[in-house]
């Protein structure tokens, strides 16, 4: 039985998202299950994804938090 977890930044994908959608969660969860499924021949009903958004506040990037490691590189990377 596959556990997968998947952790994201809680700012969402396009301006006006401060998070995953409920469609982006859902395409995730089944794209990891079909992959499972394709790569290792785990049955999709025994497969548990579980997704984490993080706050931008709890998480760094080259030594610095994350806010600060961008606005010294001069922009957001994707």
């Amino acid at each position: 039985m596959p556990i997968v977890t998947i952790q994201v930044t809680r700012e969402g994908s396009q301006p006006g998202n401060n998070a995953v959608t409920a469609d982006e969660k859902a395409a995730l969860i089944g794209g990891v299950s079909q992959l499972l499924l394709d790569v290792l021949n785990k049955p999709l009903e025994s497969t548990f994804v579980v997704i984490q958004e993080v706050e931008t506040e709890n998480w760094g990037w080259g030594g610095l938090p994350v806010e600060a490691y961008r606005k010294q590189r001069g922009s957001r990377p994707d």
